[in-house]
């Protein structure tokens, strides 16, 4: 039994998803002379490399087992799949805009016949239809933060990260129509029937997730101040505490701890006595 993951070929969110795979053991075996299929560290997985657009439909359909790709593009496309994670990357959102200088400031202002161009008309044509909007959709394939510059339309549905492209081209946000990020889908009936290798698949995935923005700290500390330490670095379920078989009164610990409090957490326990501090880049945690 061997199963098949559609990774984006290209694009934003191409790298990290294989970076992504790589870390949770099942890298490429051949990343330079990428081809349309490849064989992973693992003897039962294959990548396919697709469009990021055409993956939830091969999904869908069977071609692949699972995939990764976005959010927004899975509700484009209205395929149906299995959402097994959220990859915890490539967040945007997908946001009704207009020029800085048009009366439109809210859905409600926008006139019956105006023009909005997008490179989802599906979403877009169920956000105006539940709204009772009376706007002509025109499907755009790029570019589309200069249609309403050139006469094409008269707002825009687009995807935003930061809305520095928006600013950068005078537009400004009037609703948003949905939260994306890049997700791990599976086909449902390959899931019913490769359940455990795609769970598996998607533990080591998890795992590589969970462990983002953590560090674990490992330190020495005289058995009469572990209080004290302990106080300082719960960690996720407490901190592991241990014999220095040589040297007797003395323990070590080590803890779970989030990135951004590394810097302050080491100083800090080097004022309560802790000696031999080590921060160690965590791969994978598996609960």
């Amino acid at each position: 039994m061997k199963i098949r993951i559609a990774v984006p070929s290209k694009g934003r969110i191409s790298e990290p998803a294989i970076r992504l795979l790589e870390n949770a053991g099942v890298g490429l075996k051949d990343t330079i002379n990428r081809k349309l299929f490849s064989k992973t560290q693992h003897p039962q997985i294959d990548v396919m490399f697709s469009r990021a657009a055409d993956i939830p439909e091969f999904v869908a359909d069977g071609a692949a087992d699972l995939g990764i790709t976005g959010y927004d593009l899975i509700v484009e496309r209205g395929s149906e799949v299995e959402i097994l994670e959220d990859l915890n990357y490539g967040r945007a959102s997908l946001v009704l805009a207009a020029p800085e200088d048009s009366p439109i400031e809210k859905p409600e202002d926008i006139p019956d016949g105006a023009v909005i161009a997008t490179e989802f008309p599906r979403i877009t044509e169920d956000y105006v239809r539940k709204r009772n909007i009376g706007a002509e959709i025109v499907e755009l394939t790029g570019s589309t933060e200069i249609a309403p510059f050139i006469g094409v339309a008269d707002l825009i549905t687009d995807l935003s990260s930061t809305g520095t492209t928006l600013r950068m081209n005078h537009l400004k946000v009037i609703d948003t129509l949905l939260e994306s990020s890049v997700k791990l889908i599976a086909n449902p009936e390959s899931y019913r029937s490769k359940g455990q290798l795609i769970e598996e698949l998607r533990t080591g995935i998890r795992g590589v997730i969970d462990a983002e923005g953590r560090r674990l700290v490992m330190l020495n500390i005289d058995r009469k101040n572990l209080d004290r330490v302990r106080a300082l670095m719960p960690g996720m379920t407490g901190p592991t505490v241990s014999e220095v078989l040589s040297d007797n009164g003395v323990v070590a610990v080590h803890a779970v701890v989030d990135e951004k409090e590394v810097f302050n957490l080491v100083n800090r326990l080097k004022s309560v006595g802790a000696r031999d501090i080590l921060v160690v880049p965590i791969e994978r945690i598996i609960p």
